[in-house]
Order: structure tokens, then C-alpha cells, then sequence
């Protein structure tokens, strides 16, 4: 037997990349402030999933395209007058999770892997998973590297970006399909539901303790692994369902890291 037949062994490599991705990412999502964008990604992809089991391809892939046509939507929307990027998402989130439920409602008895898309299934983990994630991790690395300086400039300084003459809409596309694709790679380890905390709180949590880009990049991954493989643990000694001992304890590292600054900022030197 080798090492990749033990699903604890899988479960652990799964964490650390997923960990890694979640991390990378969420440095973009906190510096744009997508984190309410990223939450209706999650919830937007459940009509896709719904359609995919009625018709009987994966679900995931049902999700992926679902989230596609809401970041094309939220992009579209937020480039006409009148209209930002939180009104947008609010309305194509509403409208995507009452179209999910009015197809649930078609469906009798509907229930097939719903369960398992919503909070994650880490120790079912398959050696196509681990390929898929790993690869989506490189990629992700090197369109965030190819794009450091226009995303830096666009996160930080958006109206000068534009007097610039930077493509505004097109690196917002990019990014929100970059987003779409980690919220839809994770959730084999952590669901639709919970991936946002593994995206969000690493990234919130390095940022209080650096204004630095690479040190806040650098702690978000080492945080984002941190809580995969703290939460699998807690998971593994206690029989907690590993989604939620994965996100709990992404979101307790933020949490001391908040009380830590604060602490920071009120003792004297």
C-alpha cells in the first residue's frame, strides 16, 4: 500500500494545499474587500449544482459554471452607471439561490451529494483532487505574479490605476474568475459554505500584523495551512466534522491575532 491509499495521508496533503490556495488569494480578496463578492460566489454556485445532478455531471463542474456567469455578471453590472459591485452581487446572489431552490423544488426527494458540496468531504479526498488542486494552485501563483503590479495598484490606488490608463475591467474579470475557480477548487476539503472562512480569515489576519504585500502574501499562506492542518487534527482527536474544525480554527486564528494587536497597540513598549 502506498502512501497516497491512507485518506488521512490525502486529507493531510489536501489541507496544506488548499490552505496555501486560500491563503494566495485572500490577500486580493481582503485588499479589494471581495469578502461579501466571495460569499455570494459560494452561494451562487448552488444553482449550478442543482442542474448538474439533475442532469447527472459532476457538480462541481455544475458550480464552476455557475460562478462563472456570476462573475461575468458582477462584472458587467458594476460597469454601468448608477450600480456598485455590493448591489450587483446582492442581486445576482438572491436571484441564483432562489433559482437553486425553485429547482430542489422541481426535484422530488432531492438530496444526491448536496450534504457533501455544502461542508466539504476532506477524507474522501480522491489523488485526482490533490492533482487538481495543486495545479490550480500554480496557476493561480502565476497570474497573481504576473499581475502583482496592476492588482497592487488597482487594490491600493483604483483611480489613479484608471488615470493610468490600466485596463480596469479587465483585471477585475480576471480576478473574480481567479476567485471563482479557488471557491470552486476548495470545495472538496472545506464546501461551498465554509471555504469562505479559509479564503477570508488567514488574509485578515496577516493583514493586522503587516502593511508589507509580501510579508501580509507570506503569513496568509503560512496562516491558511496552519488552520488546515490544526483544523484536520481537531477533526481527527474530537470526531468533528472536518469542514467546520477547519473553518473554526481559521477564524480563531483571526481572532488572536486581533486581541494580539490590539494588546500590541495598548502595552508600552
Amino acid at each position: 500500500m502506498s502512501w497516497w491509499d491512507d485518506a488521512l495521508h490525502r486529507a493531510t496533503a489536501e489541507v496544506v494545499l488548499a490552505g496555501a490556495l486560500g491563503g494566495l488569494i485572500g490577500v486580493q480578496v481582503v485588499l479589494r474587500r471581495l469578502a461579501f463578492f466571495t460569499m455570494a460566489l459560494t452561494h451562487a454556485t448552488f444553482p449550478g449544482v442543482v442542474a448538474a445532478a439533475i442532469i447527472g455531471v459532476n457538480i462541481v463542474l455544475g458550480g464552476a459554471v455557475a460562478g462563472v456567469v456570476v462573475a461575468f455578471g458582477v462584472a458587467a453590472l458594476t460597469r454601468r452607471r448608477g450600480q456598485d459591485a455590493a448591489a450587483a452581487t446582492g442581486v445576482l446572489v438572491s436571484a441564483g439561490f432562489a433559482l437553486g431552490a425553485a429547482l430542489v423544488a422541481t426535484q422530488s426527494g432531492f438530496s444526491r451529494d448536496l450534504s457533501s458540496f455544502l461542508v466539504g468531504s476532506i477524507l474522501t479526498v480522491s489523488p485526482g483532487d490533490l492533482v487538481t488542486t495543486a495545479v490550480v494552485l500554480a496557476a493561480v501563483a502565476v497570474v497573481l505574479l504576473a499581475g502583482a503590479r496592476p492588482l497592487q495598484q488597482i487594490a491600493f490606488d483604483r483611480a489613479g490605476a484608471r488615470a493610468s490608463g490600466l485596463p480596469l475591467g479587465a483585471w477585475d474579470v480576471v480576478l473574480l474568475l481567479t476567485i471563482e475557480v479557488v471557491v470552486v477548487t476548495l470545495v472538496p476539503a472545506v464546501g461551498t459554505i465554509l471555504a469562505l472562512s479559509l479564503i477570508v480569515a488567514p488574509a485578515a489576519a496577516a493583514r493586522l500584523w503587516s502593511d508589507r504585500l509580501p510579508v501580509i502574501t507570506a503569513l496568509a499562506v503560512l496562516l491558511g495551512i496552519g488552520s488546515g492542518v490544526a483544523g484536520l487534527w481537531v477533526s481527527a482527536r474530537w470526531n468533528v466534522a472536518a469542514g467546520a474544525s477547519i473553518s473554526l480554527t481559521a477564524t480563531g486564528i483571526l481572532l488572536l491575532s486581533w486581541l494580539a494587536t490590539r494588546l500590541r497597540v495598548l502595552v508600552p513598549a
